[in-house]
This record gives C-alpha cells, structure tokens and sequence, in this order.
C-alpha cells in the first residue's frame, strides 16, 4: 500500500462512554480499511479530558496537541465530566479548545431517519427527514467560552461575537454542502436560522448570508428565526435540506433534531475546517452508564464514516469514499434488528461488523 494512502488518526477517547464508542468505532474503521485494501488508517491514543485534568491539571498534554497538529484526521469520544469543574464553575472541555486554536468553523450535524432505527413522529413523511444543521463553531456566543465576566457576584457578561469573514466562510461551506447533496438527490437548499428580528449581531449575520446566497442563485434560500424554526424542525423537518446558524443556536437546535432520528446515540458529528478535521459522536460522556456495556456506539461509528468521507474527498480517493458509503450501509442493515440491535455497545458493534463482512 502506497505511504501516501496511510492516513495517520489521532484518537482522543476522552471521558466516560468516550473510551467505549471510540474502541467500537476504530474496530469498525479498521475492517472497513483492511477489506478496501486501497488505504490504511494509522490509530494513535492520547490523552485529553477531564480525567487527564484531574490527574495532572492539564486538560489536553501538549503531546497530544503535536499530535493532533500532525495527524491527517481528529477522532474524538467524548470530553468532560460534571463533577470536573474549571474554578469559574464551566465542565473541561477539549474540545472546544480544538475548534478554536484549528479554526474548525464549521460544525456538521447530519440528521437522517434510519431504516430500523427509532423515531418519535408519527407522520409517515418522518421517514424521509435528512438534513444536515451546520453551526457556525469558534464564535457567536461561544466566543466567550473562558473568557465570561462577573461583576461583583451581582451581574455576569458574555458576549456574542459575529465577524464577517467567519460568517462568509460557514456560509460559502453550506451551500458548497448543499451543492454536492443535490448531485446525489438533495433539496438543494440553504434556510439560515437567526433571530435577525430582535439582535444587531444576528442582522449583520443575516446580511452576509444574502451577499453569499447572491453568488449561489442556483441553491434555493430561506430565512427562519430560531424559535420558529424550532417549531418547524418538529412540524416539517423532512423539507429542510442544508440549515446553517450561530452558535449556540445550533448546539440547542441539532440536539433536538437528533431527537427526532432516535436520540444522541444516532447523532455524529465534524467540526471542520480549511485543513483540519474532528470527527466525533455528537453526545457527551454519560458517566451513569459508564462500563453497563450499553452505550450506544452508532453515532461514533457514523462519526468515523464522516471521516472516511472528508478524507476520500480531501485526497481524492475513491476508495475512502466507498468505505464510507460501506459503513453507512451496514449500519442500515444492523438496525434491522430493531432495538435489540443497539442495546448493548458490543452487539451493536458486532453487527456492523457482520454488515462489512
């Protein structure tokens, strides 16, 4: 195999039901690459998280930055514990710091009904909902994550950043999304969720978003305020294609739409930029439900099929692309089980394996 085709993954397991899905998808990438042939994948662990700071006062060593500055891929588990607090009474959490020190500006939630898998909307029409909700990641009003101030322990500040060359740049992402998910049968639409009507930030969001959309005249726009398209992702979430929005609007948004396809444990996620890539599991580090063996691994093994993709289509290789499309489909095929299939962290994980062959 060309050294070329090696792409080297540093692995961040991270806390809690981190270390268990992560194992459960690194399992799964390694099958997927060893049948391809046409690729390797090259794992290294290292340490990150809240355990890590209370051990050594550190959240994130700085050899498992260096790693992850050299690695071609980011594959994270989950970070944090509620017990493991900064002293402004804020979680650990890495992986932020990730997002802004590689400018990973855009976070990628992709929502999809699953054949098999389990959703809460009656309406027949709940089995075509796939779309994909882009947040802007490094600012809004995680601009001051670390950075808040209280005064006098009477009134506490944090403030909500918009800059337009960051605006530009997860828009111009959206609808380069939008783009390539029409070619395959998408909506080939961009709605931008703001709340335009009531903030100077989020009306200057709303204006760099029109300049951008001026350029994409052959993407369909919408424009919702955030309450209202709270309200829509339950009503009609099967109309929407490529959603792009702040911030926190979009940690509260795609943790509802995750909602709607089964929960967090369906839920992968990216947080990418012009170079750099995390791959992660949308959910946190459920310490209830630590070493019970019932964590559910889909959205890591989801998470690492974006993976594959974002690498196939950043090389230009075929076979990272098809690998991808492999996991997807034998993830389809696992949840035939129903919820038998991912009650347990193992069975599921033994599924998929079986699905790969």
């Amino acid at each position: 195999m060309p050294s070329e085709n090696t792409f080297r993954i540093c692995v961040l397991p991270g806390d809690g039901i981190g270390i268990e899905v992560t194992a459960a998808a690194v399992e799964i990438l390694g099958a997927v690459s060893r049948r391809s042939g046409e690729f390797g994948l090259d794992f290294q662990n290292f340490a990150a998280g809240a355990e890590q700071y209370l051990a050594s006062g550190v959240a994130m060593p700085e050899e498992s930055w260096r790693a992850a500055e050299e690695a071609d891929a980011i594959f994270l588990g989950a970070m944090g514990l509620p017990r493991v607090r900064y002293e402004d009474g804020t979680e650990i959490t890495p992986q932020l710091d990730l997002r802004f020190r590689f400018d990973l500006y855009a976070g990628v939630r992709p929502v999809s009904a699953r054949r098999g898998g389990p959703l809460v909307l009656r309406d027949s029409r709940a089995d075509d909902v796939d779309f994909v909700l882009v947040r802007e990641s490094t600012e809004g009003l995680f601009a001051s994550c670390g950075k808040g101030e209280i005064i006098a322990d009477r009134e506490a500040r944090d403030t909500l950043v918009i800059t337009r060359e960051r605006s530009r740049q997860v828009f111009e992402f959206a609808f380069e999304l939008a783009r390539s998910r029409a070619s395959a049968g998408g909506k080939s639409k961009v709605t931008l969720v703001d709340k335009a009507n009531v903030f100077s930030s989020m009306a200057f969001f709303r204006k760099v978003f029109d300049e951008v959309a001026a350029t994409h005249t052959d993407i369909e726009t919408e424009r919702l305020y955030v309450d209202a398209c709270a309200l829509d992702l339950v009503r009609r979430p099967w109309e929407f294609d490529v959603l792009v929005t702040e911030n926190m609007f979009g940690d509260i948004l795609s943790d509802l739409a995750a909602g709607l396809v089964g929960g967090m444990g369906f839920a992968p996620s990216a947080d990418i930029g012009d170079s750099r890539a995390v791959f992660q599991p949308a959910h946190g580090s459920a310490p209830d439900i630590v070493g019970k063996g019932i964590a559910n691994p889909t959205a890591a093994i989801l998470s690492g099929a974006m993976m594959l993709d974002w690498l196939g289509r950043k090389h230009q290789l075929s076979s990272c692309l098809d690998a991808g499309r492999l996991i997807e489909e034998a993830v389809e095929q696992a949840l035939q089980g129903g919820t038998e299939a991912f009650s347990s962290t193992a069975g599921m994980t033994q599924r998929v394996m079986d699905a790969v062959g």
